[in-house]
């Protein structure tokens, strides 16, 4: 709810594509996940019986839902009634504190806090596109656009680091998600995996690195190109990320538009842009089994969230507590940066399960298990994401022609 006080009520319904959700949909639907999934199968009623069909996402196996792509026309219920919704769920939820069947929903609430931590993050990707398609380009949220100088200033006076290479040794090692902290059911079991050593770039890909791929004619060059992607790049006629006027050299964040920071991460690429930027910088994208071994090694461990350590915590990037809006420029120091928070990387590794996967029964079995078709694995976290949702084994994924969250490019290349 913090997240919408920037917000008008005119903002609450539209939908600027069928990928994105109206702002007062996702706050119905992730109430309806804890009215469904927790209250429901305690006996508690439904506050309202239709909202289970206008705010059921994709769970086919509690019934028929309202079609994604029309979640923009519903304009009753209005957002007042929303709030009063949440409200209502808020109290009964309440109510089951110190009650002796609680322990008969836990997991379920549990992943519905997870659902909502997610959900928040999409309100935001989400108001950013529909902000975006709007020719007065208006701010989410007024104030500095970046803590990152000028494009006027060097990478030198902005304190903006030089890219370097760290190498990992490789060899049989083990990823995924183990113990009894929460996790996903993508990120288990944790299992044995055979990785050649690498190396991986300190630091996300830069806006000004990019500039220097599109002015290289990146975009017309079809050798840089996988087959799906340079039939994308002139079916979309794209020649820059998405939010950039290439002309004016202008990009539109959640504060408004402004100057391309040549510092900052590059965002809102696809992963057909990434691969194609890594084939031009002579590198590739990395495997999601290398970046969990990197993510590991430098301090981010196997538990939820990031570790307290000063010197880990200091090489993470902005995450949404510290309201940034926009991926930050990577600062000098020893390690690798930006592997938690800033923007999503992109890995080269499709979306599939791990060996001896098990989705969770019942309708929970449908929440990631069968996206895993025509999907790119992306890795980290970005400036929209709660700080305590991230973990280094988080599986995010999307398919390759997506950009509308904080999507960014980190390098990788093999060790002879």
């Amino acid at each position: 709810m913090r997240l919408t006080q920037p917000l008008e009520v005119e903002d609450w319904v539209v939908q600027s594509m069928p990928d994105a959700s109206p702002v007062k949909w996702h706050l119905a639907h992730t109430t309806w996940f804890f009215e469904r999934f927790v209250l429901r199968p305690l006996g508690v009623p439904p506050v309202v019986d239709a909202y289970d069909y206008l705010f059921n996402s994709y769970y086919e196996s509690v019934g028929a839902r309202h079609p994604r792509a029309r979640r923009g026309l519903l304009t009753r219920p209005t957002a007042a009634e929303i709030i009063s919704y949440r409200s209502a769920i808020d109290e009964r939820l309440a109510a089951l504190e110190g009650s002796p069947r609680l322990g008969e929903v836990a997991e379920a609430l549990e992943l519905g806090k997870n659902h909502e931590e997610q959900h928040q993050e999409l309100l935001l990707t989400d108001v950013k596109h529909l902000f975006g398609a709007n020719p007065l380009a208006p701010a989410y949220r007024a104030g500095p656009v970046s803590t990152t100088p000028s494009a006027g200033e060097s990478s030198a006076s902005s304190g903006a680091s030089a890219s370097s290479w760290h190498r990992f040794d490789g060899g049989l090692t083990a990823i995924g998600h183990e113990g009894a902290s929460f996790a996903f059911d993508n990120e288990r079991p944790r299992h044995e995996v055979l990785v050649a050593s690498f190396e991986l770039a300190s630091r996300l890909v830069t806006c000004g690195e990019y500039l220097a791929f599109i002015e290289d004619g990146g975009y017309a060059r079809p050798e840089l190109w996988l087959s799906d992607g340079w039939a994308w790049v002139n079916a979309e006629r794209q020649r820059a990320p998405a939010y950039w006027d290439l002309d004016a050299r202008t990009v539109f964040t959640l504060r408004g538009k402004r100057g391309v920071e040549p510092s900052e991460p590059v965002c809102h690429v696809t992963f057909y842009e990434a691969d194609a930027y890594a084939r031009w910088a002579g590198a590739r994208l990395p495997r999601e089994a290398e970046w969990e071994v990197a993510a590991e090694r430098c301090g981010h461990g196997r538990t939820r969230g990031i570790e307290t350590a000063a010197q880990v915590v200091s090489r993470c990037g902005a995450f949404m507590e510290d309201e940034a809006l926009h991926p930050q420029a990577a600062r000098g120091g020893p390690g690798v940066a930006q592997l938690l928070g800033d923007a999503w990387e992109w890995t080269q590794s499709a979306y599939a399960p791990y060996p001896g996967f098990a989705p969770l029964p019942g309708a929970f079995g449908e929440y990631n298990g069968k996206f895993m078709v025509s999907q790119m694995v992306l890795r980290g976290g970005s400036c929209a994401t709660p700080q305590g949702h991230v973990r280094a084994t988080y599986r995010n994924f999307f398919p390759p022609s997506a950009a509308w969250q904080f999507t960014g490019i980190r390098l990788a290349r093999d060790i002879a």
